[in-house]
């Protein structure tokens, strides 16, 4: 019997050896060494990558902010809270009176996996203040005077509501989608509660995990609405049939409801946009970890329809991720698009703005695009924690420069942080909101002084004119109609 009890102690002490060790190795192995800049912008270093099994860690501990202590705004520019004391605050809508809705979220409940990895990823949420019970409610926030915070806060809604993240509003109706669902309800600026049931469910989406937000965004026409529905796991890890649905962005038609997918092959898009110049649907990926601590990076980018960005098996346009087993698609690798402007390996991009106009942030933030990185979990020295600007030029494309700081101070140092970035919207001012999700508060910058930027002016190309002849542009007189010496009328073809 003694024996026994030597053998199982023997047994238990190998395993917490091995626990620890397991810890150990993740939180002060594989530090990186490049700066977070060097995997921004529009040509990223890609470094080799470096697989792991078991992936390296850098929590660092919310530690909220006290009395008067605020993030750093950049030169300019001015910071306030505009709201305090949140559950969790993550997206954010403003409505045309002015109010603001905020989804007090977070994962579905038992959304974790099993077993050791989910025990290991509780502590791992624990320690960075992510692992609080989703509060499942929306809130009103309303400024009536005017002075920049909101003096005004009302349950929206709480009925119904499963992990609720995305939200759009127009003419009379609010759509509000669910971790598993989209949903119409009717609704009109001024009220401060959403009552009764939805007018109609739009779609069902997948359910729950590792990426469990939604985010909405109608068209400037009212006609359809776009759904960013982020992956089930890294790269597929469960095989792709439990990735149905997902890594895409969906489009429904708002009258019948008939959806399509718009765009695939992104692994975890977020904030969505309309670019104000070209009129083109942007977001912000997430891309896939374990890769080494600088790869891969977080990516903003234009979004055509129909197209493709390569998860799980490509990233970057023309590089494979040899961990993925699962059959691809025949040439793939042409027409797998390259992201338009890196934002850096595991910054963790979430919310994205455009600056429009009648924003108070100043000519230097006056054209392009607002984005929060809500920080890095798996990279040592931590990353992101903060909000910076893409300036975009005058055809609507970024420019080749890095990321420009917005609001910076949210890591207090190598190990807390006071809290993390989330979801950016305007208020009625022209301000850029900002959520503060593990800190519960919603940040209100601007430039004091500034003017209201002037619109974005739209980028008016002149179309190609129809082909009527072939014309050989190696032949002298070709570019006139006439081709080795013979002319031919407008409408004919040379034989």
């Amino acid at each position: 019997m003694r024996s026994i009890l030597i053998k199982a102690a023997v047994v238990l002490l190998i395993v917490i050896l091995a626990i620890v060790g397991v810890i150990a190795w993740a939180q002060y192995s594989n530090t990186s060494d490049l700066p977070l800049d060097a995997t921004t912008g529009k040509d990223p270093k890609l470094v080799e990558a470096s697989p792991q099994w078991i992936p390296s860690v850098k929590l660092v501990k919310t530690v909220g902010w006290a009395q008067g202590e605020a993030p750093t705004p950049a030169q300019g520019l001015a910071v306030n809270r505009f709201a305090e004391g949140l559950d969790h605050p993550r997206t954010m809508l403003t409505l045309p009176n002015g109010d603001v809705l905020v989804a007090l979220t977070n994962a579905p409940a038992d959304n974790r996996p099993r077993g050791f990895t989910g025990m290991v990823m509780g502590w791992m949420f624990s320690q960075v203040g992510a692992d609080v019970p989703s509060p499942d409610k929306i809130v009103l926030l309303r400024d009536a005077d005017g002075d920049g915070k909101a003096e005004q806060r009302f349950d929206f809604r709480t009925d119904g509501m499963h992990s609720p993240s995305g939200m759009a509003y127009r003419d009379g109706k609010l759509y509000i989608a669910n971790h598993d669902a989209v949903f119409e309800f009717a609704f009109q600026p001024g009220e401060t509660q959403l009552v009764g049931k939805p007018l109609r469910k739009m779609m069902d989406l997948p359910a729950g995990g590792n990426h469990w937000m939604r985010n909405l965004l109608l068209s400037d026409d009212g006609e359809h609405l776009y759904v960013a529905v982020g992956s089930s796991s890294n790269i597929a890890d469960n095989g792709m049939e439990a990735e149905a649905g997902r890594a895409q962005i969906w489009e429904i038609d708002v009258a019948t409801a008939r959806r399509r997918p718009f765009a695939a092959g992104m692994r975890n898009p977020n904030g969505l946009g309309w670019n104000p110049s070209t009129g083109e649907l942007w977001a912000t990926v997430q891309e896939r970890d374990m890769l080494g601590p600088d790869l891969v990076p977080d990516y903003l980018t234009n979004v055509p329809v129909g197209a493709q960005y390569g998860w799980p098996w490509i990233y970057w346009k023309t590089t494979f991720d040899d961990r993925v087993q699962w059959p691809m698609e025949t040439y793939m690798l042409e027409y797998t698009r390259k992201p338009e402007y890196a934002m850096g390996a595991h910054a963790a991009v979430l919310g994205m703005v455009f600056a429009r106009g009648g924003n108070i942030m100043g000519d230097k933030f006056a054209n392009g695009a607002f984005v929060a990185r809500h920080g890095s979990w798996n990279r040592r020295p931590a990353v992101g924690y903060d909000v910076v600007f893409v300036p975009f030029d005058d055809h609507g494309n970024p420019k080749n420069v890095k990321p420009v700081p917005v609001l910076t101070g949210f890591l207090k140092d190598a190990s807390h942080t006071h809290g993390r970035p989330t979801w950016l919207a305007f208020d009625k001012t022209g301000s850029l909101l900002v959520s503060d999700d593990t800190a519960g508060t919603i940040w209100r910058v601007n430039a004091p002084g500034a003017k209201p930027s002037a619109d974005i002016k739209p980028v008016v190309a002149a179309h190609m004119e129809p082909l009527k002849e072939l014309k050989d542009p190696t032949v002298p007189g070709a570019e006139t109609g006439t081709v080795a010496g013979f002319h031919k009328e407008p409408d004919k073809i040379l034989p």
